[in-house]
């Protein structure tokens, strides 16, 4: 009888082995659950910055305002009749009252 249960159990160790760590096993599929997700997301935020980028293409290729805009920000043209002004930050740091209380 005791020759029966050791040969059933190892039986089923056999069985389960596949099961757990083979080729199809549950661990490789959870693997390749979570890969496949991961490439979800990545598809996603990739499908949103297409779907923003074909909407600046048909902008451009629509509108003159998107091109106006884009002359005005990266190469700072104007129209005629406008002045440009530029704002240039100072160099030398604003003296704070209170950093120089804290300093002292």
């Amino acid at each position: 009888m005791r020759i029966i249960v050791y040969g059933m159990l190892a039986l089923l160790v056999i069985i389960q082995y596949p099961l757990w760590l083979g080729k199809g096993g549950w661990l490789r599929v959870y693997e390749l659950d979570r890969q496949v997700n991961k490439q979800m997301d990545k598809n996603d935020a990739l499908a949103a910055r297409n779907t923003k980028l074909s909407g600046e293409v048909k902008d451009l290729k629509d509108g003159t305002k998107a091109i106006e805009e884009r002359a005005r920000a990266e190469h700072g043209m104007s129209k005629d009749n406008e002045i440009f002004v530029q704002v240039v930050p100072s160099k030398k740091p604003q003296n704070d009252p209170a950093k120089d209380a804290a300093k002292k």
